[in-house]
This record gives structure tokens, C-alpha cells and sequence, in this order.
């Protein structure tokens, strides 16, 4: 489902910075965690500014590409810049306004999850905790049929996500997780920019034991591509 953009203040601050070169504060509220704040400036960064999990990611890419979560197509330009063929979507029509403005040749305004009436593609790019818009891990299953719709024969998935056990890590090593309750990693968020409030959402940070644990259950297999400095890490399904 496409975002109404009087519900989608990460996309209205996004399209300021791509229209004005500033962005307010973009706050970010959670059930689970204090208020924090999600600097624009860092959606906005250059292959030179990322991570080294996203460069990697976006050196493995190949073929024709889809960039899902685009957001400001700061990935997407990466990738242009490199010659490869890449097709970046969002929920967000104010994120693809602002990167038909940046460049990114092919925008579009979609969500992963609708039936999409395009030819599949060999792979798929899911970054900035690419794993978030699967939301709990019940909709593994869903997310994974999608995933096998898009991809091509012999394509592939790149995804990356962090293992938030580190939140709940005592001294001694051990965890004060509650078997009991809903996955660790299930976090629901709501977001707002200046006077624009966004709905609740629902966002999953995944370990890659448990999603690997999915993957092959959906018949796919995970390899560990890269690990990162914050329990993060860069993983390829295929």
C-alpha cells in the first residue's frame, strides 16, 4: 500500500533536502525505545559515505537490479554510477518524486508485496536494515513467495540486518530475552516531520540464524556475506 503523503513524513523530509538541500528533525517514536531522531543527511549519503556492508552489497549486484526501499536513491545513483541497470521503488510517491529529481532513471512508486507487472530481475537489493519491510517474522513466508516471484532463474536476494541480543545483553554474557514474548527483533515505530504524523509500522531486525532458519523453510538458502562493527551484517538468498 502507497503511503498518502499527509502520512509520510520520512518521504516529505526527504523530498525537502532533495528540493532545498535542508531537512527538519525526523522523529522516531517506539513502543520499545525512547523518542531518537533519524538524521535526513544520512539517507543522502554517497557510495564513498556508506558502510562497508552497503558498497560490498552494491558491488555484488548484478544484472538487472531492484532496489527496494529506495527512499532517496542514494543506492540507486551508486549504482547507475557503475553502469548497472537498477529500478528503485518505494511506498513513499514524495521519495520517488525526489529521486526522478536526483537522477535515478527508473522510480517508481510501488510496494514489494503487491503483484507487480514487471519481468523478474536477477537481483534483489534490500538495504538501511533491508529486512524491516518483512515487519514480524510471521510474514516470512509471504515476503519469501514475492521474493521467488521477482527473482530470476539464478538471481539472487541481497539483504542486510543487525541482531538486536546486544540490547539485552547483561555483563556476564547473558541475555534477558523472554522466550515467552513475540521475537526480539519485531519493533514497531511511528515517525514524524514538522506537523506530519505517520501511521504506526511495524519493523523487523532479524539475526541470520533465524533467517536462515526461514529462508530454507521457503526453500531458498543464506550465505553470511559480510559481518559489521554493530552485530550488523550483509547476507546473499539465492
Amino acid at each position: 500500500m502507497l503511503l498518502s503523503p499527509d502520512k509520510d513524513p520520512m518521504g516529505r523530509a526527504i523530498l525537502d533536502r532533495a528540493t532545498t538541500g535542508q531537512a527538519g528533525r525526523l522523529r522516531v517514536f517506539s513502543s520499545q525505545f525512547e523518542e531518537d531522531e533519524l538524521p535526513v543527511g544520512q539517507l543522502f549519503r554517497t557510495y564513498d559515505e556508506m558502510p562497508a556492508l552497503e558498497q560490498r552489497a552494491l558491488q555484488e549486484a548484478k544484472g538487472r537490479i531492484l532496489d527496494v526501499g529506495a527512499g532517496s536513491g542514494c543506492h540507486a545513483l551508486a549504482l547507475q554510477a557503475m553502469g548497472k541497470e537498477v529500478c528503485a521503488i518505494d511506498i513513499s510517491t514524495l521519495a520517488v518524486e525526489a529521486m526522478r529529481l536526483r537522477g535515478v532513471a527508473d522510480a517508481r512508486a510501488m510496494d514489494f508485496f503487491d503483484e507487480m507487472p514487471m519481468r523478474p530481475f536477477d537481483t534483489l537489493l534490500m538495504l538501511m536494515n533491508g529486512s524491516g519491510i518483512v515487519g514480524r517474522l510471521d510474514r516470512m513466508s509471504a515476503f519469501f513467495r514475492q521474493v521467488r516471484r521477482l527473482l530470476a532463474p539464478g538471481g539472487s536476494l541481497l539483504m542486510d540486518s543487525s541482531d538486536l541480543r546486544y540490547l539485552y545483553e547483561n555483563e556476564d554474557g547473558s541475555l534477558d530475552i523472554d522466550l515467552a514474548a513475540d521475537y526480539y527483533g519485531e519493533v514497531d515505530f511511528r515517525m514524524q516531520y514538522k506537523k506530519v504524523k505517520g501511521d504506526p509500522f511495524d519493523w523487523l531486525y532479524v539475526d541470520f540464524g533465524t533467517l536462515a532458519h526461514h529462508a530454507a523453510e521457503a526453500g531458498f538458502r543464506a550465505e553470511l556475506l559480510q559481518t559489521g562493527e554493530h552485530y550488523d551484517y550483509l547476507a546473499r538468498l539465492f
